[in-house]
């Protein structure tokens, strides 16, 4: 029997902004795709996937459940806001060692890791996703 992979934290504008597919252009519609596959790969690989934007609410994606991705927003506005989020959903957890957090941004790597969290980065994850696609 094997072990079961460590849930995800995904850092999602982190992710998204990885590579320049012209994502800004449709932001919401960025994230909807992001989720779309999480979603797949969730079903897939019995992960438990939470992502987490930066900035409003996207119109029909409220924070919550959504087929196996648990959609968060950060909390506040401003420059670290899903950083902080993500701290703080790790710091809510009972072992944070449990998480793999998706994200490039070296500071959130290293506030993931002294809270016990693995770290990926964004691109481990798109490929993974595009290998996944496939």
């Amino acid at each position: 029997m094997s072990a079961r992979p460590l849930d995800l934290v995904v850092d999602a504008m982190n992710v998204i902004g990885a590579r320049p597919t012209g994502w800004w252009r449709d932001r919401d519609g960025a994230v909807r795709a992001l989720v779309d596959r999480l979603r797949a790969l969730a079903a897939a690989d019995a992960h438990g996937i939470t992502v987490i934007v930066d900035g409003r609410p996207i119109s029909g994606l409220p924070e919550g459940d959504h087929e196996g991705v648990e959609v968060l927003y950060a909390a506040r506005s401003g420059r670290n806001a899903a950083d902080d989020r993500i701290v703080e959903f790790l710091r809510a957890q009972s072992d944070p060692r449990a998480f793999e957090v998706i994200t490039s941004d070296r500071d959130l790597t290293g506030r993931a890791t002294a809270l016990g969290a693995g770290v990926h980065g964004a691109l481990s994850l798109l490929e993974r996703l595009d290998r996944f696609d496939a």
